[in-house]
């Protein structure tokens, strides 16, 4: 087949290093190869990294900068503690660039409109989905990261603080050498200044900024999937990870979907239906607690589904899954959620008194 892959991140520059031996490939990338940088925290888990690596004849391990231990979240008055079980950063740049070493690959080009003469145009423009259908009442994360030195870190491992609601959360990823990536998402759009403060607060020196919005729109209510000969993959058919806004992963698993039902496009969506079925009941709670009908009394089975589906799934998210965690995380944020909403309605009672 001749394919076109559109987007060259994390699934596209994989799906460019998988084709390439048995089919023509060509991909297309509108920002040139110096300005490029993976809008990511780059964390992900190392023990199924290291099998996509593999599938391309890549050693993962090449590729780290920092294997955690614990996560630190902020809980407001507490730092509480969640053990580690292969959650790393990498060079997500450096892997991105050595999966097109050998490909077919023209930067500077802005693919607005589908291109004649292939069998197959596969749109990985994650957020964009430039060439298929616009999705209808989507759900999205603004956000926005600082690549940032720090003379004394105030933490040596991955810490997070959620916003008030669950709408999103600060992030500060170990890179190596003193550097991290602060960001923050927040639906609410409080991410910018959250970020400002926490690099002010410990002197940080800010090397670059990058932003764009997430979408957390589960790929059930981003079909089509596919428009003729247009394919999508990755974030453009919403496979991020609605409570964590983890991309890199699921992106490659919708990938490899697509690699094996390339003459199946049916085939392709029923598959990745099938694989993203979780994330339905994690988008219904995120959205719950975003429009504020989340009840922990009514709704904690909807929260036991998501523990079941980590808890199982414990190498595959890099992170130890405990009910006690996931209880007490959600319910301090939920509780924040409340009594600002307790503070609003007095305040709005005063007013009009």
């Amino acid at each position: 087949m001749k394919i076109a892959v559109v987007g060259i991140g994390v699934a596209g520059s994989y799906l460019l290093s998988r084709l390439r031996d048995e089919h023509t490939v060509e991909g297309f990338e509108m920002a040139s190869p110096s300005r490029y940088y993976p809008m990511c925290a780059w964390g992900t888990s190392r023990n199924v990294m290291k099998n996509f690596a593999k599938n391309v004849g890549l050693n993962f391990d090449d590729y780290l900068l920092h294997t955690g231990r614990e996560m630190i979240v902020d809980l407001g008055g507490e730092l509480y503690p969640i053990r580690l079980k292969g959650l790393c950063t990498f060079d997500k740049k450096r892997f991105e660039e050595d999966l097109i070493k050998d490909c077919n690959v023209k930067f500077n080009v802005r693919v607005k409109s589908i291109p004649n003469g292939y069998d197959l145009i596969i749109d990985s423009t994650g957020f964009n989905r430039s060439l298929l259908p616009k999705i209808e009442n989507q759900y999205y994360i603004p956000t926005i990261e600082y690549r940032v030195k720090f003379k004394d870190p105030p933490f040596d491992d991955f810490y997070i603080k959620p916003f008030r609601g669950l709408s999103g959360y600060l992030w500060f990823f170990p890179l190596g050498d003193r550097i991290y990536h602060v960001g923050a998402g927040d639906y609410f759009k409080r991410h910018c200044k959250a970020v400002e403060e926490f690099v002010k607060k410990y002197n940080g020196e800010v090397l670059m900024k990058v932003g764009r919005p997430v979408r957390i729109t589960p790929p059930q209510y981003c079909q089509p999937f596919y428009n003729g000969a247009v394919v999508g993959v990755g974030e453009a058919i919403g496979t991020v990870y609605p409570m964590l806004g983890e991309g890199i992963i699921p992106s490659l698993y919708s990938a490899e979907a697509l690699i094996e039902n390339l003459e199946d496009l049916e085939k392709y969506r029923r598959t990745i239906l099938k694989i993203f079925k979780p994330y339905n009941t994690v988008f219904q709670f995120i959205q719950k607690g975003l429009t504020g009908k989340l009840d922990l009394k009514k709704d904690w089975i909807l929260l036991f589904k998501i523990y079941l589906h980590m808890r199982f799934r414990e190498e595959r998210y890099g992170t130890q899954a405990r009910i006690r965690d996931f209880y007490k995380v959600v319910s301090a944020a939920w509780r924040k959620m409340k009594t600002s909403r307790n503070q609003s309605s007095t305040i709005e009672s005063s007013e009009l008194s």
